[in-house]
């Protein structure tokens, strides 16, 4: 079987994870937590970086810091996996689902005005499947209503729009490092800021909001949450990150075969990038048309066959029985599209001649 997206294990993830049981430090405290949070602040050039359990927690953290409580709205796609919008009702927010372009498959900024009302508190665009939203003008937005900028960069470590890196655009971005991403840390997450204070804050709250007195013992001044990374999955993350250069140039690669590959193949859609930016394509997505020959769901079935691990786009959250009567603007693209895309397997390690091959069962 060709999996979809499966980490790539090439560094120094052994000799980290071992000095860590070596050491026994093994939980919330270590040298390599600290590092992680360092190394990968440079990487994407924030001002303040936090680890975290996983990126849904980064969410909830970035949700939390910015006020946003019972009554307030939250404008997010509804063509995305379901965390972010859950994490909107951890906080007793409401989602408001937004359309996204069919090009590029992330929220369609052109359209984000017409769903603004005096309750809406934050954007919380997603980079989905790693292009990114069109940023300049969601700001400008954003700055005209007063409302918060929440990046789910989770699909879009490497990418950048404008040359900036997605998740440092916003007032925060949040990051995951679950397997299945460019980098793992097996469960992780990240939120990245650049306002220093706020991100000193969201470590705080990540850490039970503890304060150490003078003779040792635990201060808690308000509510906190135990969102903290481990030191043995930080160490993974820094062997992982001293890698991230060659596992972008990687992604590229294969998603430039992929291109060249199916350019002329009749009905399919591929990918798109837009001037402003670089697209590390996360998983290397398609559109199956009307003209194509079979219909989507029939191709992934023609993959499986074959030995080829492939996923349909995410259901609209809008559809889940917990989200059917939020508000939402007009979602025929997302409509559409969600019944039309599929993820190629994208793993770092996957080879030219797989490429191919899964390429082949398209063409045929």
């Amino acid at each position: 079987m060709i999996p979809l997206s499966i980490p790539h294990l090439c560094g120094n993830e052994w000799k980290y994870i071992k000095e860590c049981l070596d050491t026994n430090w093994v939980s919330s405290a270590g040298k390599f937590v600290d590092l992680f949070e360092e190394k990968f602040r440079e990487f994407i050039k924030a001002e303040k970086t936090v680890v975290t359990m996983n990126g849904t927690s980064a969410l909830h953290l970035a949700l939390m810091a910015s006020g946003i409580k019972p009554g307030d709205e939250v404008i997010v796609p509804s063509l995305t996996f379901i965390s972010p919008v859950n994490a909107i009702r951890y906080v007793g927010a409401e989602p408001v689902f937004a359309d996204v372009c069919r090009d590029t498959y992330v929220m369609d900024v052109n359209r984000l005005e017409e769903l603004i009302t005096p309750k809406t508190r934050a954007v919380l665009p997603v980079h989905i499947y790693g292009h990114p939203v069109d940023m300049d003008p969601l700001m400008d937005i954003s700055k005209k209503y007063g409302l918060t900028v929440i990046e789910d960069a989770t699909e879009s470590l490497g990418s950048t729009y404008n040359g900036k890196h997605t998740g440092t655009i916003g007032h925060m971005g949040c990051f995951s490092f679950n397997g299945n991403k460019l980098m793992t840390t097996g469960a992780g997450g990240m939120l990245a800021t650049n306002e220093r204070s706020l991100g000193d804050y969201i470590k705080y709250l990540s850490n039970q909001t503890k304060t150490v007195t003078e003779n040792g013992s635990f201060y808690h001044e308000e509510i906190g949450y135990n969102y903290r990374m481990p030191n043995i999955l930080a160490a993974m993350g820094l062997a992982q990150l001293e890698n991230i250069d060659d596992f972008i140039g990687i992604k590229k690669k294969n998603a430039m075969q992929y291109g060249r590959l199916l350019k002329d193949v009749k009905g399919i859609t591929l990918p798109t990038r837009k001037a402003w930016a670089e697209n590390v394509n996360w998983l290397y997505s398609i559109l199956v048309e009307d003209d194509y020959h079979i219909d989507r769901d029939s191709l992934i079935k023609e993959f499986r066959a074959k030995g080829i691990e492939t996923r349909p786009f995410f259901m609209p959250v809008h559809t889940m029985p917990p989200y059917r009567r939020c508000r939402r603007g007009d979602l025929c693209v997302t409509q559409d599209i969600a019944q039309r895309g599929v993820n190629l397997p994208s793993s770092v390690s996957l080879t030219e001649e797989q490429i191919k091959y899964i390429c082949d069962v398209i063409k045929v």
